[in-house]
């Protein structure tokens, strides 16, 4: 039986979740992750993973987070610069979720709001009828994350919660991105509003930002997860934005499609 099976699918599991998904737990996995002594997980890791480390100017870190949160050169995950290309802010599995007229919309099986996800009904409101754009990283993914588009970009929201894999078999049983630690800004583009939040996970004790000035352009780095998996959404308004064919179509039956920081995923439908 997979960990998360047994966590979130049996009675035992679930008592022993109720420790390991609390801030602390994670805060303490990414201390020990941070030892020197932790490096020596890294090349079984890379391995285990089949993670290509040819673009990477480090062959050496001082512990297992030094290389998780690595850093490539912009050159190996160009962002598309087409002003009418929406793009990636990260390496990961996008699904793309339609919000009806009253800010609901279902993740394998779990029906979230808006209202719920921002814990701001005014600017929920903003984005009724738009889309959620959804893009969950895995172990192996590149955990850097970047702006998507020029624009301005508004306070930090932070809003506390727990830490739960995001993995698809917990997504159907626990509303997560309503119950994880999350933070979002809104940032104000050509084309509209569009919310960028960030969803950590279990053993991500830390959603980390890099300074910035406003505006912001996009292709810029905008942060990095520690070590988990871990989420990226993006909620573009109304009219606003529209997924690549493919991306639609793998997303209306339930699937995720793979993607890069940087890559076009869809097109810019609102001047």
């Amino acid at each position: 039986m997979r960990a998360a099976e047994f966590l979130y699918g049996t009675a035992p599991g679930r008592v022993l979740l109720r420790g390991l998904c609390r801030p602390w737990f994670s805060k303490l996995g990414g201390w020990v992750l941070s030892t020197r002594l932790s490096a020596l997980a890294v090349g079984p890791f890379i391995r285990a993973h089949g993670i290509d480390m040819s673009q990477c100017p480090e062959t050496k870190f001082s512990s297992f987070n030094d290389f998780f949160t690595r850093r490539l050169p912009s050159s190996a995950r160009p962002a598309d610069m087409d002003p009418a290309a929406f793009i990636s802010p990260c390496d990961g599995r996008l699904t793309v979720w339609p919000a009806d007229e009253a800010g609901r919309f279902p993740v394998k099986g779990t029906e979230y709001t808006l209202s719920e996800l921002l814990r701001d009904e005014a600017l929920a409101r903003r984005f009724y009828g738009g889309l959620i754009w959804l893009f969950r990283l895995s172990l192996e993914d590149y955990h850097r994350y970047i702006w998507t588009a020029d624009g301005m970009a508004g306070e930090k929201v932070s809003i506390p919660g727990v830490l739960h894999t995001v993995q698809p078999l917990t997504r159907g049983q626990r509303p997560v991105y309503h119950e994880n630690t999350r933070q979002y800004r809104v940032l104000d583009t050509a084309f509209g509003p569009t919310a960028v939040m960030e969803v950590g996970a279990l053993l991500v004790g830390r959603i980390e930002d890099e300074p910035f000035e406003n505006p912001v352009r996009r292709g810029m780095e905008k942060g990095h997860f520690a070590f988990g998996g871990s989420t990226v959404i993006l909620i573009t308004p109304p009219n606003a934005a529209s997924p690549l064919p493919s991306i639609a179509a793998a997303s209306a039956r339930g699937e995720e499609t793979p993607v890069r920081q940087g890559e076009r995923v869809g097109t810019i439908t609102k001047k």
